[in-house]
């Protein structure tokens, strides 16, 4: 075989002019060729995630809707070709100079040498400097359709068990589409979940900073890859203290706690207990009588048969149809009366028969994604008529956004504008999805010319300019329906494509379908969700307990998505039933459920409480005295307790409108409001009732406690209102001891 020499043409030439002339049999064929070419930095892999990096295309720099000081670029890097003629075009290229690329505004800028309001965010010499240098020398090359594209991140050495004061370096590994494979740890970016417990640099350096888990976000072109960090009290638990469990839930979150070297509280005495699961299941307090009564229950089981006997009351129809109507956003603006609540009355009626009948999770989803016809006849349309509004088209409504949030858990709602930040959702995606919704039609009306009709329009399969789907507005691409985990779906010219995301979301292997629900109710009962924010389900914000995760959804999939039974099992485990009062070993945990975690009641439930205990109903505009705020269909309905304490508006899907926080203008509404003086000091409310019949003062004191916070006074407490009765006047100690008592944290919060 010749010989083949890789030599510059030039060269080549000479050297062959200087050998001496060979000899025919002596010659020896060679070859000629120019060395290959080393191919200069790509746009879309090596320019594109160096901007990311520096932070020049986030949305505090460059990367926000206007751009920042007349240079803009596509958020995190969304639209490459958009950045790059951005930044290679506009203003005549003045960005770039191909003469001399040392002086490029790309490379002066961020290093400072020519004014620049984000500082200096780059150093001469520096890898990136060198990368973005070797761009500009190669003349600046644009992203083209054949570059590879990042197929997934690999973080290494994965999953790592640490100690305080421990660091480690993390490296991340990206396989492209061509099939090479490039070490990305200096142009990732990377964060933590919990930066009071692990924090992690720039260059991917993690440093525990306390005991506990935490997730490490690894972010490079669009993919997310994660990695636990875990530090365990260096004290470990005694096995007795993770012996006893009741059921698969205490197996796990008792698993995890050993692991993490937390102590478990005790369990819950009954009167903790009882008021706990009634304000939790029914949001009703339960009365004198029936704290009583369990008090004296001898059977083993009574726990057990107090949860079923909750499950069957009428408060827990009223109660679990408030967070259904909170989910599905049931509000009287763009209700079809527009001049009344009728259809958000008909809606919350409507939920309430699907919560009385212990209907499945899955098919309730399914009537309220695929409702049609007038309100009169479906109720359930009211959800379109909320989140599709006065929009004539289905991807400008908040209906893609709303029904991802709602029924998956995942909000896309930012991919309307750029690809999602912290997941894989692109922009595609979000028009892929929104193309389910592209034939939804409603006929709004004036309630005088008849009721609101939602219509799914039909696609004539003759007419191509009637296809089913969206055009993608930054690309100007037309998109077919189809679902987030990308997967074929084919929908028919007669199909109405909601039918066929109905089937795909509520399918049991979809685990978002099920685990938003799941991680809805188990916050709803323990305080904090195994994800949090609890309507943010995605890769790179994993579950606090992944084991307990599975368990749950396979008890809900199994169970044919019964959400009582799943209430069940959650108020039935030891886990739930633990106290609230914390040891010095678990005081600092917030996430892995070592006890239950007090909180404040919710409006609602706050508001009916103060009215049980006082026994002075709320009055509420246009309905009858007597009913409780937790039977209330409209959230729009004046009531300046229920908006102080933080009621849902219902205007999105996020669960964040609920608020929970304590704050200074309720205190002093509570304190020293007219609100529960008048409650206090009525004719015919409670205190009244009870000094005018035969009881006796210990018996007085003995059915206050009862009626607020559920649990007799302790004998010390006892002792001092016995001693103030007998130096000041009877009644208004009474008064005094009433106002104390429902203005108590114990009273305001669910421990």
């Amino acid at each position: 075989m010749p010989r083949r020499l890789a030599l510059h043409g030039g060269i080549a030439a000479v050297l062959l002019a200087l050998t001496p002339t060979l000899h025919a049999q002596d010659a020896e064929p060679v070859n000629v060729e120019e060395p290959a070419k080393i191919a200069p930095p790509s746009f879309l892999n090596d320019v594109e995630p160096i901007l990311t990096r520096a932070g020049c295309n986030q949305g505090a720099c460059h990367g926000k809707g206007a751009g920042q000081n007349g240079f803009r670029l596509s958020l995190r890097g969304y639209a490459p070709e958009f950045d790059y003629a951005w930044i290679t075009r506009e203003f005549s290229g003045r960005r770039i100079n191909p003469a001399s690329p040392e002086a490029s505004l790309l490379l002066t800028k961020p290093l400072g040498i020519a004014p620049h309001e984000g500082g200096k965010v780059l150093h001469e010499g520096s890898r990136e400097y060198r990368v973005l240098l070797d761009w500009l020398r190669a003349g600046a090359p644009g992203p083209v359709k054949s570059d590879p594209t990042v197929t997934r991140l690999e973080v290494q050495p994965g999953n790592r068990l640490l100690k305080v004061g421990q660091e480690q370096q993390f490296q991340v590994r990206a396989e492209y589409s061509d099939g090479q494979v490039r070490d990305v740890t200096w142009l990732t970016k990377f964060e933590s979940n919990d930066a009071g417990m692990v924090d992690v640099s720039p260059a991917g350096v993690a440093r525990v900073l306390r005991q506990g888990e935490t997730a490490i976000r690894a972010t490079f072109q669009g993919l997310v890859s994660v990695v636990i960090v875990t530090a365990p009290h260096e004290q470990p638990v005694k096995p007795e203290l993770l012996a006893k469990k009741n059921n698969f839930i205490d197996e796990h979150v008792f698993n995890k706690l050993g692991a993490l070297g937390i102590e478990p509280s005790e369990l819950s005495g009954d009167e903790e207990f009882i008021r706990r699961v009634f304000l939790d299941a029914i949001g009703t307090l339960p009365t004198p009588t029936e704290v009583r009564a369990f008090l004296a229950d001898q059977r083993a089981d009574k726990r057990a048969q107090l949860i079923d006997d909750l499950l069957k009351r009428p408060e827990f129809v009223d109660y679990w149809a408030l967070q259904l109507a909170d989910l599905f956003q049931n509000r009287r603006e763009r209700d079809h009366d527009v001049r009344g609540t009728k259809g958000v009355r008909s809606f919350h009626q409507w939920l309430r028969q699907q919560v009385a009948a212990n209907r499945p999770w899955n098919e309730l989803a399914h009537d309220v994604l695929t409702a049609k016809g007038h309100t009169g006849e479906q109720p359930a349309i009211g959800y379109y008529i909320v989140v599709v509004g006065e929009k004539r088209e289905a991807e400008q409504s908040e209906v893609v956004a709303s029904v991802a949030q709602a029924f998956l858990g995942t909000r896309i709602g930012c991919a309307q504008c750029h690809n999602h930040p912290l997941e894989k959702y692109t922009q595609d995606d979000y028009y892929h999805f929104a193309g389910f919704f592209s034939r939804v039609k409603l006929d709004r009306k004036d309630p005088k010319q008849g009721p609101t009709v939602l219509r799914v329009a039909a696609r004539d399969p003759k007419q191509e300019k009637n296809p089913i789907g969206v055009t993608q507005p930054r690309t100007g691409q037309f998109l077919k329906p189809q679902p987030l985990d990308r997967s074929a779906t084919p929908v028919e010219p007669g199909d109405d494509p909601r039918e066929k995301l109905a089937v795909w979301m509520t399918d049991p292997k979809n685990e978002y379908f099920s685990g938003a629900m799941v991680n809805r109710i188990w916050r709803h009962y323990l305080g904090v969700g195994l994800v949090e924010p609890v309507d943010d389900l995605r890769a790179s914000n994993p579950p606090t307990n992944p084991e307990l995760w599975q368990a749950l959804n396979r008890e809900f999939v199994g169970k044919n998505f019964d959400l009582q039974n799943l209430m069940r099992v959650i108020l039935n485990s030891r886990t739930y039933q633990l106290t609230s009062a914390t040891k010095p070993a678990n005081a600092a945990d917030t996430r892995f459920y070592s006890h239950y975690y007090a909180r404040r009641l919710p409006a609602e439930v706050f508001n009916d409480a103060l009215s049980q205990s006082t026994e002075i109903p709320e009055g509420y505009p246009g309905y009858p005295l007597g009913v409780r705020a937790i039977q209330l269909p409209d959230p729009g309905l004046r009531s300046y307790f229920l908006t102080m304490f933080g009621r849902s508006e219902r205007v999105t899907a996020c669960a964040c409108e609920r608020s929970g926080e304590v704050t200074m203008p309720q205190l002093l509404h509570l304190q020293n409001g007219q609100t529960v003086v008048q409650k206090i000091r009525a004719a015919d409310g409670r205190l009244a009732k009870l000094l005018k019949s035969k009881l006796t003062d210990d018996q007085i004191i003995e059915e206050l406690f009862l009626a607020t916070l559920t649990r007799l006074p302790s004998p010390d407490t006892l002792a001092t209102i016995k001693k103030s009765l007998a130096e000041d006047q009877r009644e208004e100690v009474f008064r005094d001891l009433f106002w104390a008592l429902v203005n108590s944290k114990e009273f305001a919060f669910n421990h």
